[in-house]
Formats: C-alpha cells, structure tokens, sequence
C-alpha cells in the first residue's frame, strides 16, 4: 500500500461542501474575488478567505491580481477534469442507490449546461439537442443497450469530412449528460465532431473550464445539423 497514491488531501478539500461550492461556482472558466465567492456559498469573507486559502495551498486554485484585486480561478484544467467526474459519479451513483426516486438534478453554472468538454466530445445542452436530432433525422439508430450510426448518417457525416470507416472503436456510445438528464453522443464519433466544431472556430475552450464559448456562427451551424431540411 505504501505505493498507492495519496489522493486523502485533495479529498479532504473536497469534503467540505463549501469549497465545493466554490470550485463549482468556477467551473465556468470564471474568476472570482472572494467577496463574489462569500456571498454565493453564504460564508461570512473570513470564513471564505480560510477556505481560499487552503484550496489555494492545495493547488486547486490560482489567485491573480487584477486592478488591485485578488480573483481566484480553478488552478488547472485536470482539475476541472476531477469536478466533473465527481459530478457524473455522484448522478450515478444516486441513480444506482435509489433507482425509483427521481433523478438528482445539479444546478450548474450556465456556459457550463450549455456546452462543455465531456471525456473528449461535446456535452451539455448543445450536444443533448444534437443527439435528439440525429436520432429523429435518421443518422443514428438506438437497438436496445447499443447505438450505431446507420448509412444515411455515414453518409451525411461524410459530407462533413468525417469517415465513419476511418474512425477508431467504438465508433457511436451513448454518454449520459449529467446536466441535461439525457445522453449524448459519444465515442469516435462524437470526439470527431467535437475536433470539428473547434477547427472550424464554431466553439473554443475557456480557460481551464470544461466549459465550451460557442459562437453566433458556430450556434446557428451546429444547430443546422441533422435537421429534416438538411436530410
């Protein structure tokens, strides 16, 4: 055991729920003086410069000066990466503990909902839109626990630069999107539109958030995909 990794301090920070509602508050590439962060946890600002300061010790955030105040931004984007996944795991989890309660809703910063990195694809709600519409235009098809992409998708996606043939395994997964409770697309594919939408300057990434800008350009073209005018 002495070569496991010593994962009890970060998770120690994490313990305390409001720290955790400050990294969450950041997680949309923000930056945040801590009188902002006191009054959105409700902590008097002795309290929240006591818990600043140890997320900041711990290397979970940075401080930078700007016009003579002290703003804090998440350190990294691994650490971004770490809220996220706790995220979906605490959806999951809740899901797998009581299957027939309703589903635990997290209420998240909105650039965040709107569109975001997730395990190298696009998730949030613009990606949950894209899901419905490539399932209702006919380009994906859902077989019980498996989805594919079908032949008039490849051929649709191919006009788009995308060769389904030239994709890695699994090709199409069904990615369930904590923020929107309902999936979207993942795998191969949903990695190549993710590279897609980036090269083409429609989305970029914000900071070390997970968060995603889209631009007007890039809303109305990715919103034009897969609808019954394009089929």
């Amino acid at each position: 055991m002495e070569q496991a990794p010593c994962i009890s301090q970060i998770a120690s920070l994490l313990a305390e729920p409001k720290r955790t509602a400050m990294l969450w508050a950041l997680m949309d590439g923000s930056a945040k003086s801590s009188q902002e962060l006191a009054t959105l946890t409700g902590l008097s600002p002795a309290s929240a410069n006591a818990h600043l300061a140890r997320l900041t010790g711990g290397g979970l955030l940075r401080v930078e000066a700007r016009r003579g105040k002290r703003l804090f931004r998440v350190a990294a984007a691994d650490v971004s990466t770490a809220i996220d996944a706790l995220a979906s795991t605490t959806m999951a989890s809740a899901a797998r503990s009581s299957p027939q309660a309703s589903p635990l809703t997290l209420a998240a910063p909105a650039p965040l909902r709107h569109a975001r990195l997730c395990h190298g694809h696009l998730g949030g709600e613009l990606a949950a839109q894209l899901y419905q519409r490539m399932i209702a235009a006919g380009w994906i098809e859902r077989h019980e626990l498996r989805t594919q992409v079908t032949v008039k998708g490849a051929q649709h996606l191919a006009g788009l630069g995308i060769f389904t043939q030239a994709l890695a395994l699994p090709l199409v997964c069904d990615c369930f999107d904590w923020s929107q409770q309902q999936p979207h697309l993942g795998g191969a594919l949903g990695a190549g539109l993710l590279q897609l939408f980036l090269q083409s300057n429609w989305i970029r990434a914000v900071n070390e958030s997970r968060a995603l800008l889209v631009s007007d350009t890039g809303l109305a073209e990715i919103t034009r995909l897969a609808v019954p005018d394009a089929l």
